[in-house]
């Protein structure tokens, strides 16, 4: 398992796009989160990124704030994550980038939490509250542990602040293609493509695009724009909720494959 901007890149070089799928640790439970990083990384994800239950989860849409409460209900907190992911990460070719939020890392410590994830097997952290003014000692902590932090770009940003945090964020950039939460979109705002030219002229780390694409024709759309990574969560986490968690890992699988090969063609 190597480095997120090293998996992006490489694949960027070879003219491909990265698929980087999301589900939350703990729903329906560990053990089949287990499977699931298993079965993602068999089935054509690039990274995988894994979302850590939080009991107030700003930025995540109904779906997923769902199976946040769910795994909170059973009990899964960070350190059964970390356990699990000890376990798991050193089988799977995928990086695996966390997903939580500042105030647990606060809370925490922020180096201490930084030699947690890393010891557990992570490679990345997305914190999506994050404040760019306080960036600085979170990517000082990272660095030391070698934990890639990334950054999120919100299409309502300003350019400035686009090109600070473009210049700060490791692995790739993280562009919100809608303004607001989480969740499936019937369709990709137009005004992304936009975006991605407007980040391409800026810099020249990946970009990923994340939040709505919850179909394979979006996520070939997304690619054709210019993004270098696809980042698909609601649309896995639904998935994987629905049925018996036999019948979520089949359905996943099914829609990971279908999702590759929408950004192969």
């Amino acid at each position: 398992m190597g480095s997120v901007g090293k998996q992006i890149e490489t694949l960027r070089d070879r003219g491909q796009c990265a698929l980087i799928p999301f589900i939350t640790a703990g729903d329906p439970d560990l053990e089949t989160t287990a499977q699931a990083l298993h079965l993602l990384d068999r089935s054509g994800a690039d990274l995988i990124e894994l979302g850590v239950p939080y009991s107030d989860p700003l930025a995540d849409g109904p779906v997923i704030q769902a199976a946040a409460t769910r795994a909170l209900q059973r009990g899964t907190r960070l350190e059964q994550v970390l356990e699990m992911l000890k376990t798991v990460s050193p089988h799977l070719q995928a990086p695996i980038i966390l997903f939580t939020y500042y105030n647990p890392i606060i809370n925490r410590g922020i180096s201490t939490f930084m030699q947690q994830i890393a010891a557990a097997g992570a490679s990345g952290l997305v914190i999506p509250d994050l404040p760019l003014e306080e960036v600085d000692a979170v990517l000082t902590a990272a660095k030391h542990s070698g934990i890639e932090v990334i950054l999120l770009v919100a299409p309502t940003s300003p350019k400035q602040r686009i090109e600070a945090i473009a210049q700060q964020s490791q692995g790739f950039i993280y562009l919100v293609s809608v303004t607001g939460v989480t969740g499936m979109r019937s369709q990709i705002e137009s005004r992304v493509q936009t975006l991605l030219t407007e980040l391409h002229s800026v810099t020249d780390k990946p970009i990923g695009v994340g939040f709505g694409i919850s179909q394979p024709s979006q996520a070939k759309q997304v690619m054709e724009w210019g993004a270098d990574a696809v980042i698909v969560g609601s649309a896995f986490v639904k998935r994987l909720a629905e049925g018996s968690p036999d019948q979520g890992l089949q359905a996943i699988e099914t829609f990971c494959r279908s999702l590759k090969a929408a950004i192969l063609e």
